[in-house]
């Protein structure tokens, strides 16, 4: 006696569709901080109706569809929030800053923007090898280099926007970690005369030491490419070099998430 086959329920669906389009919420976060939506709202010091956040960002050829159903995505994302309409306005929407859009912020007298990490790991360059993971899986190597046929530390070498951009991000959560650790890990440092950062990037870390411990001297130590687009920092020095074959002297190395891919 024969049976019907058994019919695949729809259950699984909403987890395939989910994953399916997780990318959309990453690059409309991306599109919010390329056109600096946080400090628009943020500028007004009040929630502010879509037309106002339009008025702001001065294209002639705006399309407030598009930017509408962006906003809908981001407050979705709970990136910003949809706050009640005024009263003489029934029918607008008014946007207002999540604890998350604070963080993106780029106005000059903010802390620390995460704005720079958020472009550095949505650039093309760093999606593009996705595509070819299971390339790596079957045949083995390096996706990013199956992605652009050189490693990733070739291409920042001759690619100066990927190389700002990449080592931007990296800065801006350096900063960050390290302005906690020097500050509150005095004891460490009480003693230290000397830091050498190995991989540095573009230096933040070491500025981070030396601002909370002013009587160190820091060495940022990094490949050529990176020292170019280093900022000067007070009681820090951008040296260039290869780790694999000898770093400065100091009376601390500091190593911290090195990557040899």
């Amino acid at each position: 006696m024969s049976q019907e086959p058994k019919r695949v329920g729809l259950e699984g669906l909403p987890t395939l569709l989910k994953l399916t389009f997780a990318f959309v919420d990453s690059l409309a976060l991306k599109c919010a901080i390329e056109l600096g939506i946080a400090d628009i709202i943020h500028s007004h010091g009040c929630p502010i109706s879509l037309s106002e956040i339009a008025s702001d960002l001065k294209s002639p050829y705006l399309d407030l569809t598009f930017l509408s159903c962006l906003m809908q995505l981001l407050v979705r994302g709970e990136i910003f929030t949809a706050v009640n309409p005024e009263p003489d306005k029934p029918n607008e929407t008014l946007y207002w800053l999540t604890q998350a859009s604070r963080l993106i912020l780029q106005r000059d007298d903010a802390c620390t923007s995460y704005a720079p990490m958020v472009l550095m790991h949505t650039h093309p360059n760093l999606l593009t090898p996705w595509h070819y993971l299971s390339h790596s899986i079957k045949e083995g190597g390096v996706a990013f280099e199956k992605a652009h046929g050189r490693s990733m530390w070739e291409l920042l070498s001759v690619d100066r926007e990927f190389n700002q951009t990449f080592h931007a991000g990296l800065a801006c959560t350096a900063k960050v970690g390290f302005k906690l650790i020097a500050s509150e890990y005095t004891d460490v440092f009480a003693d230290v005369e000397s830091v050498v950062d190995v991989g540095g990037g573009t230096g933040a870390a070491a500025a981070e030491i030396v601002r909370a411990h002013p009587h160190i001297k820091a060495i940022n130590f990094d490949m050529p490419h990176v020292i170019a687009i280093a900022p000067e920092y007070p009681g820090v020095t951008h040296v260039e070099g290869d780790m694999f074959k000898a770093i400065p002297n100091a009376d601390v190395a500091i190593l911290k998430v090195i990557r040899l891919f």
